[in-house]
């Protein structure tokens, strides 16, 4: 049996047992408490951690789930497993109305936007006492079964299955495709639009299932604690279940449990002198000799330890000369969470898992990930590989009179561009010319003033740049936009998005239709990489990649899309010569399997070589087309782009 697992077998039996060993009712409801944190902090890893967005607003998620339960058992008496789906259900709704407008902003104003509906939610719950009870508050007992009322022992139990069952989910969630769509708009929003992804859609999923989790959470709270008032769902609330993400840490579970554990704990730890005094010096002794291990093994520097060094030491030497603590409670609390926040901005699972590869030389997550990739199951070469498509004739992209206008600059003036099937077409000029403005035209990134683009005998102009990824249309870009966190394997996945109509139920479950998509789509993925020569680089994370590397993934990642139009955006950009020799080798390779190629490139030599026709632009006009030998010899293309005279 893996140690991995029976570590987990260790820890559900601890988690079980802790009623029977410690009978302390209080300490029971503490460790209670922190398990129905960790479910509200499951779902909101998936906005904060994954997909990169800041909610203040859980709080009053939470006390939507809570006031759900108590409203359905307080009006109408409805038992414990019919007040559980309902708080999970209604707040996911709300967490969905909440995300609508909200997602529509980014940054400090969907902060601001979340903040405002926490605070609306606590007025609400406050001024409806028709419905809530107002101030006066809502008294709710244990939850009974078949007439027997459990005890505390007996719903603490629940709450660990409910707790278990949450994580199983959850962590079934983000290891799916959903899981990797979130990760990838965090990454890089406008790449992840043109897998096919709409970032969009995809950041209100993220909320509606976060919210769903708050429910729930927000539910067993309130038969926990028996009574619920307006005055639990505070601002300071969401704001404590945001820094619990950042000090344990984003993308983990355990981080998350972690997390909980510190927000329940850490004020308790500030009511007693002696226990804080206790724990000060053990942080300091661990920390020294964390410090001290660093230092000799060179993997940091004196000058990077000292300070957060001498942070933990002197506040174990402060624990000693206070004689009250009640006074300095909120000091010492902003100064504990400064330390974390600064030094550990990968949370404290990041940091042992950060600390542990840097002492071993080895990357916990690539371990992993080979773990996965031994259960593939070889298959043959041109099943995996890219499918030979029927050759067709004529034009497959149509270009007509495009103007692209930014206020009195017109980057594309009234550009005709006529893409034949089949066919390398290349697109020139020089810097400012218009060339990548016309490639964010062809996938949706912008809709021109004025012209029409018309794809496959579509008009293309309008529709949204997944929509155009999903019609055959798949680019890469100028400068490099790969999913950094993930691995190449986890790269070509987000591009096989498309490939999966399994829905949440079917992940959750874990049905055999969501398992055999997987694993189609974890070979496919493979014979993509192995295509441009990246299959034993399957587990490495993008962002520590060579950069010939990175260039070659975003094209392995573009054709996941099985497009029949391929954009490059200057793929020669930035390789050295052998790197452009394998990817002159790659484009005449995907040509062979019938997929057409828009070639934007400043390698002359590239052009000459791969391209079947040529157009030029310059200030955002098309000056000449042709045959790559007749281009290069015109006059106009001379002048404007190669700056010499024809041979």
């Amino acid at each position: 049996m893996k140690t991995k697992t029976i570590l987990l077998i260790a820890a559900i039996i601890a988690l079980f047992g802790f009623p029977l060993v410690v009978e302390n009712p209080y300490y029971i409801h503490l460790v209670e408490t922190i398990l129905i944190y960790a479910v509200l902090l499951f779902g909101l890893d998936i906005v904060v951690g994954y997909t990169g967005q800041v909610s203040l607003g859980h709080a009053g998620l939470f006390g939507i789930g809570s006031y759900v339960a108590g409203v359905l058992f307080m009006k109408l008496g409805m038992p414990f497993w019919v007040t559980v789906p309902a708080s999970i259900a209604v707040t996911a709704l709300f967490g969905g109305l909440l995300a609508l407008p909200a997602l529509k902003v980014i940054g400090p104003y969907l902060a601001m936007v979340t903040l405002a509906f926490g605070t609306i939610i606590q007025i609400l719950i406050n001024e409806m006492s028709f419905l809530t009870e107002g101030p006066v508050g809502i008294k709710i007992p244990k939850p009974s079964f078949f007439g027997h009322v459990t005890n505390e022992n007996e719903y603490y139990w629940i709450v660990c299955v409910l707790m278990l069952l949450s994580l199983l989910v959850v962590h079934r969630i983000l290891k799916s495709h959903l899981g990797r769509a979130f990760e990838a708009l965090r990454d890089s929003p406008v790449a992840c639009d043109c897998m096919g992804v709409s970032v969009y859609r995809y950041k209100v999923y993220a909320f509606v299932i976060s919210a769903g989790f708050a429910g729930l959470a927000g539910c067993m709270y309130s038969y926990s604690e028996q009574y619920i008032s307006p005055n639990t769902y505070v601002i300071e609330l969401s704001i404590l279940f945001l820094l619990a993400i950042i000090m344990g840490g984003r993308k983990s579970r355990i981080g998350a449990i972690l997390g909980s554990t510190i927000i329940v704990m850490l004020p308790k730890l500030l009511d007693d002198i002696e226990l804080f005094r206790t724990v000060a010096v053990i942080l300091a002794v661990v920390f020294i000799i964390l410090s001290v291990i660093s230092l000799v093994k060179k993997l940091t520097t004196w000058q990077k330890v000292s300070v957060p060094l001498a942070g933990i030491i002197g506040l174990a030497a402060f624990s000693f000369w206070l004689e009250n603590i009640t006074d300095w409670r909120l000091t010492i609390f902003g100064f504990m969470i400064l330390l974390v926040v600064y030094y550990l901005q990968d949370g404290i699972v990041g940091f042992v898992r950060n600390y542990y590869a840097s002492l071993t030389g080895k990357s916990a997550a690539a371990a992993q990930a080979a773990a996965e990739l031994l259960e593939i199951k070889p298959t043959r070469e041109d099943v995996i590989s890219l499918a030979n498509r029927e050759q067709k004739e004529g034009t497959l992209l149509n270009v007509k009179s495009v103007l692209m206008q930014f206020g009195g600059l017109k980057a594309l003036n009234k550009v005709d561009l006529v893409i034949e099937r089949g066919t390398i077409h290349g697109l020139i000029g020089p810097n400012g010319s218009g060339k990548s403005t016309m490639m964010n035209v062809l996938t949706g990134i912008y809709v021109p003033t004025a012209g029409d683009v018309v794809y496959a005998n579509k008009s293309v102009v309008g529709k949204t740049s997944s929509e155009i990824a999903l019609s055959g249309i798949a680019r890469t870009f100028q400068n490099v936009q790969l999913f950094g966190e993930m691995t190449a394997l986890e790269n070509i996945l987000v591009g096989l998005h498309h490939a999966f109509a399994s829905n949440l139920l079917d992940v959750s479950l874990h049905l055999h239709k969501y398992t055999q998509e997987e694993a189609r789509a974890r070979e496919r993925a493979l014979g993509l990489l192995r295509f441009v020569g990246l299959d034993k680089l399957a587990n490495e994370e993008a962002r520590n990649l060579p950069y010939g590397k990175q260039r070659m993934l975003e094209i392995a990642r573009a054709l996941a899309l099985d497009p029949n139009l391929l954009l490059l955006d200057e793929p020669a950009a930035g390789l050295t010569a052998p790197d452009i020799k394998d990817l002159l080798v790659i484009i005449q390779k995907i040509r062979e399997h019938g997929i057409t190629i828009i070639l934007i490139e400043h390698h002359m030599d590239v052009v000459m070589a791969a391209c079947d026709t040529v157009s030029v632009l310059d200030f955002g006009q098309k000056i000449a087309e042709g045959k790559p030998a007749q281009v290069q010899a015109d006059e106009k293309v001379i002048e404007a782009y190669l700056g010499g005279q024809p041979a």
